[in-house]
């Protein structure tokens, strides 16, 4: 351990593990841009409504409930390039496949068939997420979880910059078909990854039954520390992020409300964005090295509160490009700390030996309030007085009008304060599951 202590920083930051980090984290945050930021922006310049678009959220759905089939994962191999690399290669082709497809038709016509495209994205993105998950935990060293991990998010941040920022651009002189096409071929970086690698030399054995790949992740993380303890890190995994979820849900389509063009959110928006992101995600590495997880959870969520105010803000600004810059950097850095605190979070409530599929419960529950509460936020914006009869749009909009929803909407304004309380009930479960002056950790 000492000599690894004398070891040059640079080294040990530099070495082969965290570089392979770097690109399984833009691997796995390229179809999910591609799904949040891209589809959204492409069906608002095409003249969709903003409630449609805000059902299109449900096509995460697979986030959610990818912990279902990743045993499979853990269980079984492909015939080709080993237990891990199997998987990516297999997902990584599915995914260039799937996203050519989506741009194939026209959201004027053929919405719902796009709608079904999007959901096979999200389905073969999750389950890419599930078997890079496994194989990083497998790979990194325990004193190196913490960088490997961070480096992960932050490229896979920097991945958003080709189907949030390049697009964008791209799509002022190209047609959209051609420019969907140009950033599914960016996920060749995975498949390179994918090929060059070799499988995790501290691999653990497979489950020997489908049963215990199914059951023992569960048993493990509900008789830890009881099943009342269980349930308030559940809870608090649901809601911590809660708030930032719903404030970014349709990021894209309330910049092109407020006058900018194609390509100034893609020159503007998503570079003020990205870097200060970046930047909260390492200095909230680096404080919790002084502070912990615990006090980080408290600090960085406010400082995560904080920043859903600047979206109103930025609504009351309208067409500024120096508000757009300045207040999106200011919120990317606060919801970042936040994002680099609850990663940890997570890490740590999850047992190295069954990580796979805890991983994917974990990081699934996560991704449910994003799923879940941005279909409404298009309805919570506009209101209900237009939503089309008939199907889930209509139920949905008479469940928002008998809880109060006005007809008209919030509006943009009202809409992010809306999601500021939303954030509130996360920090509150902190006094249970993170204890300001506690830090609590059983084996």
């Amino acid at each position: 351990m000492e000599a690894r202590d004398e070891e040059p920083l640079l080294r040990r930051i530099l070495n082969r593990r965290i570089i392979i980090c770097a690109f399984t984290g833009f691997a796995s945050g390229l179809p999910f841009f591609f799904l949040i930021q891209l589809i959204p922006g492409w069906l608002r310049s095409e003249g969709v409504d903003l409630k449609q678009i805000g059902l299109m959220a449900l096509v995460q759905l697979p986030y959610v409930w990818k912990f279902v089939w990743s045993p499979l994962l853990d269980r079984y191999r492909l015939p080709l390039l080993g237990r891990r690399r199997g998987w990516m290669l297999a997902t990584q082709l599915a995914l260039i496949a799937s996203m050519v497809a989506v741009g194939r038709w026209q959201p004027a016509y053929d919405l719902q068939t796009i709608m079904w495209l999007a959901g096979i994205v999200a389905f073969f993105s999750a389950t890419q997420d599930i078997v890079l998950d496994a194989y990083r935990r497998e790979l990194l060293p325990d004193p190196e979880l913490g960088l490997g991990n961070a480096v992960h998010i932050q490229t896979y941040r920097v991945a958003g910059l080709i189907p949030g920022s390049l697009a964008f651009v791209l799509s002022d002189s190209m047609d959209w078909g051609w420019v969907i096409t140009i950033v599914a071929l960016f996920m060749l970086v995975g498949v390179g990854l994918t090929l060059s690698i070799k499988e995790a030399i501290a691999q653990p054995a497979a489950p020997r039954t489908l049963r215990q790949a199914i059951v023992e992740p569960f048993r493990e993380f509900v008789t830890r520390r009881g099943i009342g303890y269980a349930a308030l890190v559940l809870a608090f995994m649901f809601f911590y992020k809660l708030g930032d979820s719903m404030a970014t849900a349709l990021a894209t389509p309330f910049y092109l409300d407020l006058g900018f063009s194609r390509t100034e959110i893609g020159l503007i928006a998503k570079n003020a964005s990205l870097w200060p992101a970046i930047a909260g995600g390492l200095v909230g590495g680096i404080l919790m090295l002084r502070m912990g997880i615990n006090r980080a959870l408290w600090i960085f969520g406010f400082a995560q509160l904080a920043a859903i105010f600047a979206f109103a803000v930025l609504a009351e600004a309208g067409h500024d490009p120096w508000a757009l810059a300045i207040v999106l950097a200011l919120e990317s850095f606060g919801m970042s700390l936040g994002t680099a605190a609850f990663v940890a979070y997570i890490m740590r409530e999850t047992t190295p030996a069954l990580a796979a599929t805890q991983f994917a419960l974990f990081t699934a529950l996560t991704a449910l309030p994003r799923t879940l509460a941005s279909a409404t936020t298009g309805f919570l914006v506009e209101g209900t007085a237009s939503a089309p009869p008939g199907g889930a749009i209509e139920s949905l909009a008479q469940a928002l009008t008998v809880m109060g929803l006005p007809a008209d909407g919030l509006g943009w304004t009202r809409f992010f304060l809306l999601c500021a309380v939303c954030a509130v009930p996360g920090m509150l479960l902190l006094f249970w599951v993170a204890p300001y002056r506690a830090e609590q950790r059983d084996a």
